[in-house]
């Protein structure tokens, strides 16, 4: 689900620097804002499935998208 992700320009702004975690997670929630139907997408198939696996390819595994993306599909 490519088009789930952060926009290229949010993830090069991001560059995994742990400073901008915050601001990123906002930024990506804003955009997810815009992405509706394929967040509830990942939703049914969570509901269908029981589990929905996000994958990354940051180093970092506390500050990725898939981090930022599970803390904005458990609020809403």
């Amino acid at each position: 689900m490519k088009d789930i992700a952060p926009s290229t320009e949010l993830r090069e702004w991001f560059s995994h620097d742990p400073k901008k975690w915050a601001e990123f997670k906002m930024k990506y929630a804003k955009e997810l804002g815009a992405k509706k139907e394929l967040v509830q997408e990942i939703k049914r198939a969570e509901k269908e499935n029981g589990t929905v696996t996000l994958l990354y390819s940051a180093k970092d595994e506390e500050h990725n998208q898939a981090v930022a993306l599970t803390i904005y599909l458990k609020k809403g």
